[in-house]
């Protein structure tokens, strides 16, 4: 805080008002730039980018998560595919397709 007792000098006096006055200036003009609507907008543009990468990060965790729990029945600790899980799937899938393939035939015809 600066003096208040009367042993400044005019030009110490001077030099407090001017500096103020650089300080004050300066805090304007970062007020300014804050409250442009330019400003504000890519603030909010950065935060829902930011919040984004945020969800897309997590979403892509849990899709590694869920692809590893499937490859870890579907495949041994060696590589090797588990048959006595992957042949029953595999029938399954190819029932469904045959399903399907012959439901559309029926409609056309």
């Amino acid at each position: 805080m600066a003096e208040t007792s009367d042993t400044r000098t005019p030009a110490q006096i001077e030099a407090d008002i001017k500096l103020r006055r650089e300080v004050l200036a300066e805090t304007l003009d970062e007020i300014g730039v804050r409250v442009h609507p330019k400003t504000i907008v890519g603030d909010a543009k950065a935060k829902v980018v930011s919040n984004i990468d945020h969800t897309l990060g997590r979403a892509y965790i849990q899709v590694n998560r869920a692809v590893s729990e499937v490859r870890a029945r579907f495949v041994d600790e060696d590589g090797a595919p588990r048959l006595e899980r992957v042949v029953p799937v595999a029938l399954v899938a190819v029932g469904l397709v045959g399903l399907l393939a012959l439901g559309t035939r029926r409609r056309k015809g």
